[in-house]
């Protein structure tokens, strides 16, 4: 199964737990997405990985169209329901890869993601298709769960992301972020950085994880050295903290 198709796999068979995750449907970074689409009139706004559709929600009201863009068709049959239940008439749906964007040169104000960038095959081609995608002046907000500077800690958190979901490419870290961004030709900065806690059971419910991987992860977090337990807070039943960034481009 090549990568793409995984991807698709593992989130056509959760959408419905992410419509309801609390850590996805929650946070002070959706009022911080929709703060800024409610600053620029009219806007045309592409959702890039949309996953469950949060982003899209934040920015809908605000916005004069928002484009809600994933692999999994299941996820986007769930964004499309929960906006009709919402009255949320301006998000509308499309499937395909963020290295592949069918859409025509300048054709958004916005580009925003949101917890889907550690799964994308290639980030420097997605970057480049933003790129040709904004409009003159278009800007981009991406929030995703980052790598640590340590290659211990980093280490660490990518086994522990791959255990837990087979489709996970790479937490990047904050200086990876904005040095993809350069390339790309964007000026970009870290706009925002907090942690997340996460619960280890539902972490792992969402995702359906198997047994014996979630159990792999158990006996991670229990034989890591113990700054590395520190670092994330990992508590007794499993759960822990996630470093997560917002990086803000134009």
């Amino acid at each position: 199964m090549k990568h793409d198709d995984q991807v698709a796999d593992a989130f056509g068979t959760t959408a419905a737990a992410y419509l309801t995750s609390q850590t996805h449907a929650s946070g002070a970074d959706l009022g911080t997405l929709a703060g800024e689409i409610a600053a620029t009139p009219h806007a045309d706004v592409l959702d890039l990985g949309c996953g469950a559709g949060h982003a899209s929600f934040a920015c809908a009201p605000h916005a004069r169209s928002v484009l809600a863009y994933d692999l999994a068709e299941p996820m986007l049959a769930t964004v499309a329901s929960a906006a009709r239940e919402r009255g949320l008439t301006n998000i509308r749906t499309q499937q395909g890869a963020a290295e592949r964007l069918p859409f025509g040169d300048g054709a958004f104000d916005w580009v925003v993601s949101r917890f889907s960038a550690h799964h994308w095959h290639d980030v420097p081609q997605a970057l480049a298709e933003v790129r040709r995608v904004l409009k003159p002046g278009g800007r981009v907000l991406f929030i995703d769960v980052v790598g640590a500077e340590h290659p211990l800690l980093d280490t660490h958190l990518q086994a522990v992301e791959l255990l837990r979901d087979g489709s996970h490419v790479r937490n990047y870290r904050v200086g990876e972020w904005l040095a993809l961004f350069a390339a790309a030709g964007f000026a970009a900065s870290a706009r925002e950085r907090w942690r997340l806690p996460i619960d280890y059971a539902s972490w792992i419910a969402r995702m359906r994880t198997p047994a014996e991987r979630a159990q792999a992860i158990r006996s991670l977090w229990a034989s890591a050295p113990d700054e590395v337990r520190e670092y994330y807070g990992v508590q007794p039943d499993g759960s822990f903290m996630l470093d997560v960034a917002m990086v803000e481009a134009r």
